[in-house]
């Protein structure tokens, strides 16, 4: 089990403002949970290839790019076991494994392309931010005060 998701899902408590429990930071709280889950790099992109498409295990590992194995597995299983991804195991030699999105899956794989699509169209607005972010922050390094004597003989 990961490390800070629990086996059982709470709703969250504490506030009868439907508005901020959406949007509930806590551990225990099931949307944060379920955010965790389906907002991580891994799950995005397994979501994004299996729209419209079926896909063996070695087919989408081949597809992203830098996922191990291990990873890989631990994923599919995470999103079949929140209902997102459909596994279909033939009794053949060798093997054979088919992974799908479920019709669950398939209605996030909109709100992803929904997020593709913003992040295509602000795409240089970030680059150019970032580039901005960066020469600010290389002249801050030149300007700050040297530490004190006292301090850095206290770190050794």
């Amino acid at each position: 089990m990961e490390e800070g998701i629990s086996k059982s899902l709470s709703h969250c408590r504490g506030t009868d403002d439907d508005q901020v429990r959406q949007w509930d930071a806590r551990e225990g709280c099931e949307v944060r949970q379920i955010l965790d889950r389906v907002a991580d790099k891994w799950s995005l992109l397994v979501i994004a290839l299996l729209d419209r498409r079926t896909l063996r295990f070695t087919e989408l590992r081949r597809e992203i790019d830098g996922i191990s194995q291990r990873m890989l597995a631990v994923t599919l299983r995470q999103l079949e076991r929140d209902g997102l991804v459909r596994r279909t195991v033939y009794p053949v030699v060798p093997p054979r494994v088919d992974y799908e999105l479920t019709p669950l899956g398939a209605t996030l794989h909109d709100t992803i392309q929904a997020l593709v699509t913003w992040t295509e169209a602000h795409q240089d607005e970030i680059a150019a931010a970032r580039v901005e972010y960066d020469r600010r922050e290389a002249g801050a390094v030149g300007t700050e005060a040297p530490e004190s004597p006292r301090a850095t003989a206290g770190a050794a």
